[in-house]
């Protein structure tokens, strides 16, 4: 039966400025917004990495900025607080994040506080809860991996329940992402192989959850398409500029996908391990996506096809593609020497808690298998016997 498609919308309230050496344009785009006076939200490997001052050394000399750089590899609701603190305290009129996912998502989070006067990231946990415009938000991305400088999303660890809480309103998106490639070149190779079949996962979940349309499908597609050709000559070669600067495309095209329709299942195991044990979110992700996929493979073959052919991959049925598909992602966690789970150190004997409040997780419904907690159980006993 024919049938046209649903009703859908598509919103992108962040302008994108990308391009080896584009941070340099970072006072152009203050400027643009207004802002004089920013909190530098980063990390402190980002800044012993030099990169913070790299980024600034382009700023005129008269630009009155403070450097915040708490912030936990898992960003905490604590690292929020602190983080808005120090935004009140020095008066600041703007946010700049620079570094990797943590410092973005923090930095989205501080702007939530700033922009409400308020001290507990918590009271905004959920969807469309946020209902101020942020402060202006500058957002430069030092990794290929989660895409958060132009997703709506904020995750944030409650310390007080060990779980990872989403915040999620388009008023969270930044208003500019500036992404150089040329600031990813000296990212070590493991967080290089971990980030970027994160960003894998962005794509391939949003292109297979329930909820993906036309224009996500598109950018999840291409995203796939760009990740899988250049994740391993960037691993081999740091110093590849074109597969770096490729990858940074690919992890962008992922986080305007999965914004715009959502992850699943292997987010819901990840974030679950991220919050109990403070593992990276990227590596937890990376982990578990060759796991899901063939723990759902039947239920999707047609889409996983797609995926396949994104990969470049020749089959002759559905079939056949989907199964190409998840042997293709298992041979790259190979590839670029992807941790095991067992490496993590989880205890088995919280196996069921883990499942427990992966199934609770809003993403489950997305997955195109339903899972329910002893689905969940069965992946995590897959990734137990590696």
């Amino acid at each position: 039966m024919n049938t046209v498609q649903p009703v859908f919308s598509f919103e992108l309230p962040t302008r994108i400025v990308f391009g080896a050496g584009s941070s340099k344009n970072l006072f152009e785009e203050m400027n643009a917004l207004k802002a004089s006076r920013p909190l530098i939200v980063t990390d402190k490997g980002v800044k012993a990495a030099g990169i913070v001052d790299k980024v600034l050394a382009g700023l005129p000399g008269d630009i009155k900025y403070q450097i915040f750089d708490d912030v936990d590899p898992n960003p905490k609701d604590i690292n929020v607080a602190a983080g808005a603190k120090s935004y009140k305290e020095f008066g600041a009129d703007s946010i700049i994040a620079i570094g990797g996912g943590s410092p973005i998502d923090c930095a989205k989070a501080i702007g939530v506080l700033a922009a409400n006067n308020a001290t507990d990231i918590k009271a905004y946990e959920g969807k469309n809860v946020p209902s101020k415009p942020l402060p202006a938000l500058i957002c430069i991305p030092t990794t290929s991996g989660t895409g958060s400088e132009v997703t709506f999303s904020s995750v944030i660890n409650d310390t007080g329940k060990n779980y990872k809480m989403t915040v999620k309103n388009p008023y969270t998106a930044p208003k500019t992402a500036i992404c150089d490639s040329s600031l990813t070149l000296s990212v070590p190779a493991h967080i290089t192989a971990a980030t970027g079949v994160d960003a894998l996962t962005h794509a391939i979940e949003a292109f297979t959850a329930t909820c993906a349309e036309p224009i996500s499908d598109a950018a999840a597609l291409y995203a796939i398409e760009l990740i899988y050709d250049n994740l391993k000559p960037a691993f081999e070669d740091g110093s590849n500029l074109k597969a770096r600067d490729n990858m940074l495309m690919g992890s962008m095209l992922a986080g305007i996908a999965f914004s715009h329709s959502d992850v699943a299942s292997v987010h819901c195991i990840a974030e679950s391990l991220g919050g109990m044990y403070d593992l990276p979110h990227g590596t937890c992700n990376a982990i578990f996506l060759p796991y899901m996929m063939e723990y759902c493979m039947d239920y999707c073959e047609k889409r996983y096809a797609r995926v396949a052919k994104a990969m470049g991959l020749s089959f002759n049925s559905d079939k056949e593609g989907a199964k190409a598909a998840v042997e293709a992602v298992k041979q790259l966690a190979k590839d670029v020497a992807l941790p095991s789970f067992a490496s993590l150190n989880v205890n088995p004997s919280d196996y069921q808690k883990i499942a427990a409040a992966s199934a609770k997780n809003i993403s489950t419904e997305s997955n195109p298998r339903p899972m329910k907690e002893e689905d969940y159980m069965a992946v995590l006993e897959m990734a137990h016997r590696g």
